[in-house]
């Protein structure tokens, strides 16, 4: 400031030159202050009298809101009228495009009058690159169901170790294999097999199945093999005979655990009807199965809970699987 009163006194006391101080002087680095511009309120520019009849037509008007009829109206004359479009044809729910029918309508109901009633098929299974029926149930075990094997092993070996769960698995097996011979040897006609070992005959599973056994007859097949034509898989089923005068695919089970309900056999069911759909697709059977039958022994001798799967609860498995 000092500099700039000295520049003005020199300019004041130059020939020819005169400065007249300015009444008030303001020196500001803002930019609103030099360049600010009073703002103008366009609505102050309207002529407001032209306009006021119209804005009280408005601010008095209080008519209804428009009843559906008159909407629909409005819409059909700016956009026209609604033109109805038929739903398109959907397939039969549930019912995929490559399913194969349980049943076949091609073949017979009963076994052939020209097959010997006294001998049961016993087809021997091939090994081959076809699935069987116990790998696809394996493959295809859900989350929950794999997630409680889990637990149940797990539960096995703090029990048992790991060699005593290994020994005890390979029992079970041998368990298994001892009592489908034994099965075996009293369905076959006699003569055909060797004679059984007593001491099968008088175990407690074979004990356990007595009550079954007094309503199965006509035994057409024993552990036989069969394959699916068109859908290829392969299944070693147990038996094939009447049960209480129907066609049944019977499934021999062991158990430590009752399962009074067919709900507790888990995925046995599932097995009982592929063989089902397998005898009623494969050539090598000239006889078709409407029924299946799964029947848990126990191994302490008491009654063996016989589960019934007539022709409309196999079909229930077959088409939601």
């Amino acid at each position: 400031m000092k500099v700039f009163q000295t520049i003005c006194r020199q300019l004041k006391s130059s020939k020819g030159f005169s400065v007249e101080p300015a009444p008030c002087v303001v020196f500001s680095t803002s930019s609103y202050l030099c360049g600010r511009k009073k703002k103008v309120n366009p609505y102050e520019e309207v002529d407001q009298e032209k306009y006021s009849d119209l804005v009280r037509s408005v601010l008095s008007f209080r008519g209804h809101a428009q009843a559906p009829q008159s909407l629909f109206e409005e819409d059909d004359l700016l956009y026209g009228p609604v033109r109805k479009c038929k739903a398109p044809k959907q397939e039969e729910a549930g019912v995929p495009r490559n399913w194969c029918p349980l049943f076949n309508p091609e073949k017979s109901g009963k076994p052939s009058a020209t097959s010997d009633p006294t001998i049961p098929l016993k087809i021997p299974l091939q090994r081959n690159m076809i699935p069987s029926v116990t790998r696809i149930l394996q493959q295809t075990m859900t989350s929950e169901q794999i997630s409680c094997l889990e637990r149940w092993k797990r539960r096995m070996i703090l029990e048992l170790g790991e060699d005593g769960f290994a020994e005890y698995t390979s029992n079970m097996f041998l368990q298994g294999k001892r009592f489908h011979e034994a099965l075996e040897s009293i369905l076959s006609p006699q003569g055909n097999l060797k004679e059984p070992d007593e001491n099968l005959l008088k175990s407690g599973y074979i004990q356990s199945i007595q009550h079954v056994l007094r309503d199965v007859s006509g035994v057409q097949a024993l552990e036989s093999a069969v394959k699916h034509e068109t859908l290829k898989y392969v299944g070693l089923l147990d038996c094939v005979a009447d049960y209480q005068g129907k066609l049944c695919v019977i499934d021999w089970k062991t158990s430590e655990k009752r399962k009074p309900f067919i709900q507790n056999t888990f995925d046995n069911p599932l097995q009982v009807v592929a063989y089902v759909g397998a005898v009623n697709h494969d050539i090598n059977y000239s006889f078709q199965v409407q029924c299946g039958l799964i029947v848990v022994a126990y191994k302490d001798g008491s009654p063996a809970h016989p589960h019934f799967m007539d022709a409309e609860l196999c079909s229930q498995y077959w088409a939601n699987h």
